[in-house]
């Protein structure tokens, strides 16, 4: 296998503990050890993260944005599903 056909992966990186992963970009390597690696190399070199997810790009899956009102008009009705709903404690950080 030449590196042009390697095969391309998602890199999401967490920065700090408590907060969620970001895509921060995508990586080419012949297997998962190998694009955390090429992840840790490209996007982490000055100690930006905590936490590396690498994802085969083939394995995501995404809805067509024309299907938008089928998937997320049902919850606009649902006030509960806000985050304006709930009063969030003086002491949780990170929401």
């Amino acid at each position: 296998m030449t590196e042009k056909n390697w095969p391309l992966w998602e890199v999401f990186i967490r920065a700090r503990n408590g907060l969620h992963h970001a895509h921060v970009g995508s990586v080419h390597a012949v297997d998962a050890e190998m694009a955390i690696e090429n992840a840790r190399d490209v996007y982490t070199r000055r100690g930006e993260g905590v936490s590396i997810w690498v994802v085969p790009s083939a394995q995501i899956v995404a809805n067509d944005p024309g299907d938008k009102e089928s998937l997320f008009d049902p919850a606009l009705d649902k006030i509960y599903r806000h985050p304006t709903f709930y009063e969030i404690p003086d002491g949780v950080g990170n929401i």
